[in-house]
């Protein structure tokens, strides 16, 4: 099965309902997100069939440059694979600019992303990451 990231498609609605579900985030409007091309997916496949394992969903910035990592989730089962990491890329790639805002337990994770943090509170975060 060869890896991928591409965006979204309609028919994956439910699919990234389910994951981010799983993971407890509620990232609003999905289906307008994919209409839009603001949902990306990942997982495995072989063209003529995939597993969808990861999603990120963002929002742009309103007057700025980049986006919004409204929610990013990956399956219980294939976290530490790197599929995190690559929707984070290839969300970067496209937008040259990503902020987030999250909690104490993934600080690690955005740390490793290159992401610049700083405390919102005594649990949550913002980070900012530049496409250089």
């Amino acid at each position: 099965m060869k890896p991928f990231v591409r965006p979204a498609r309609s028919a994956d609605a439910l699919e990234v309902r389910r994951i981010l579900d799983a993971a407890m985030l509620e990232p609003g409007d999905v289906e307008g997100r994919i209409e839009t091309g603001d949902v990306f997916v990942a997982g495995d496949g072989n063209g003529d069939e995939e597993r969808i394992l990861g999603t990120i969903v963002l929002e742009p910035i309103e007057g700025e440059r980049g986006a919004h990592v409204s929610a990013i989730g990956v399956r219980r089962r294939h976290r530490g694979n790197g599929l995190g990491r690559r929707l984070i890329r290839h969300a970067l790639e496209r937008e040259g600019r990503l902020t987030a805002r999250f909690d104490d337990g993934v600080r690690p994770f955005y740390e490793s992303l290159g992401f610049a943090i700083e405390p919102l509170d005594e649990r949550r975060h913002r980070g900012v990451v530049v496409d250089d």
